[in-house]
């Protein structure tokens, strides 16, 4: 009978420590994390202290998007950048548009003196900060603007909760970079340029 009892109870304890394995197995942040696109990648919940931290920490692919050489439509070209608790996923999209494009057949129509200042996205509109050689940079005529517009708005609105993107210089609302497009309100995607 005490043999029995043992043998009942050395079963229970091993039932116990066999489930507490395989739930262990379970918990939240065992699994690989799948960092092939933005679009599958979501947020950490971690407690990091640090309000600003929206994004995984990690490697992400993103789109971003450069006017062919004639000036007719915008090209995308898919990127990997790191994202950590000093850049989300937004700035480094922009900080890879930045960048420029070696690609054959694109080219470069951000200025290369305009730098970004800052990003916050927030109800589905992306205020995207420049520096003001954006605007005092910037020679290109009323083709130019809208495939500049275009670019940033473009390559933020390929994340799918920014439905709109608000271009600041120094913080404020301009009306117009090179006086061709109204870029007061926030532009919505500019489909239509990319082919």
């Amino acid at each position: 009978m005490m043999r029995l009892f043992k043998t009942a109870v050395l079963g229970a304890a091993l039932l116990a420590m066999l489930l507490a394995v395989g739930c262990a197995q379970n918990t939240p942040g065992s699994q690989d994390k799948a960092s092939s696109s933005v679009k599958q990648q979501a947020p950490e919940n971690k407690d990091t202290g640090n309000k600003k931290d929206t994004s995984a920490v990690g490697e992400i692919t993103i789109k971003v998007y450069y006017p062919n050489e004639d000036g007719t439509k915008l090209l995308a070209v898919s990127r990997k950048v790191r994202t950590d608790k000093d850049t989300d996923k937004y700035t480094a999209a922009m900080k890879s548009l930045l960048s420029g494009t070696t690609a054959k057949g694109q080219v470069d129509i951000i200025p290369k003196a305009a730098k970004l200042r800052g990003i916050k996205v927030e109800n589905g509109t992306a205020r995207v900060d420049f520096t003001q050689e954006l605007v005092k940079s910037f020679s290109g005529g009323s083709t130019g603007e809208s495939m500049l517009v275009g670019s940033i708005v473009d390559t933020l609105t390929e994340f799918p909760e920014v439905k709109a993107v608000q271009i600041l210089v120094n913080g404020k609302e301009v009306e117009t970079i090179a006086g061709h497009m109204d870029t007061s309100v926030p532009v919505k995607r500019m489909d239509k340029l990319i082919k």
